[in-house]
């Protein structure tokens, strides 16, 4: 049986992502927390710094008092002004400069596409989750490339955080655990939903507590 080698911060939930520029921003983040998501990712591409820096620095006070971790999107400045990890992909810096500037025991994520040599060797550089996907078609990422839930599989058995990601819903969610994911990255299922707090709750309840599995 593989040991998990898993981030102190890190365990299994919802992973919630937000959506970019919003005025109602805090209050649709507090009800995804208060849904009971287990991980945040802010993701604003703008290049709006004073914004993104406020936003940034009260996402990271909302999510302390839930003791929700927050990942900022590809910014690694931003993640060390506001004491959280950062999310990497393809063409944003390496793994040693975000650990070197962030320090151990920052939560560095990293996107695996479909690739599991990727998702091996970002391992090998020190990544604290592998994200993979997309596992169904998305609306955020139009053109992402769908994947087979088998790379979950092969991914947990390196012996990191799984995360899911891509057109996940309540409805097709759980195959994704039971392939291997521990975590189901979400943006506008649960964002761009009506009531933020019951879809964030919906999603939460498809983990059950099961014997092995670290919460």
């Amino acid at each position: 049986m593989t040991t998990l080698l898993r981030h102190p911060r890190l365990g299994q939930g919802v992973y919630a992502i937000t959506d970019g520029p919003r005025d109602d921003l805090f209050a649709a983040v507090e009800a995804a927390l208060a849904g009971g998501i287990r991980l945040l990712q802010y993701r604003d591409k703008t290049r709006d710094t004073e914004r993104r820096r406020a936003e940034a620095s009260e996402l990271a006070s909302m999510c302390a008092r839930y003791e929700v971790p927050l990942v900022i999107n590809d910014d690694v400045p931003l993640a060390l002004e506001v004491g959280g990890g950062v999310h990497l992909g393809r063409e944003d810096v390496s793994i040693a400069e975000a650990r070197a500037t962030l320090g151990p025991d920052a939560i560095i994520g990293v996107s695996c596409y479909g690739s599991i040599d990727r998702a091996r060797q970002l391992k090998a550089e020190g990544a604290d989750y592998l994200a993979l996907g997309a596992m169904y078609p998305s609306t955020t990422k139009p053109h992402a490339a769908v994947v087979s839930h088998d790379v979950l599989t092969q991914a947990k058995a390196l012996g990191l955080p799984v995360v899911a990601i891509g057109g996940i819903t309540p409805d097709n969610g759980r195959v994704l655990i039971d392939a291997g994911a521990d975590y189901l990255a979400v943006v506008s299922a649960i964002f761009a939903a009506v009531d933020i707090q019951t879809a964030a709750r919906q999603f939460a309840n498809l983990f059950d507590p099961r014997p092995g599995i670290l919460r």
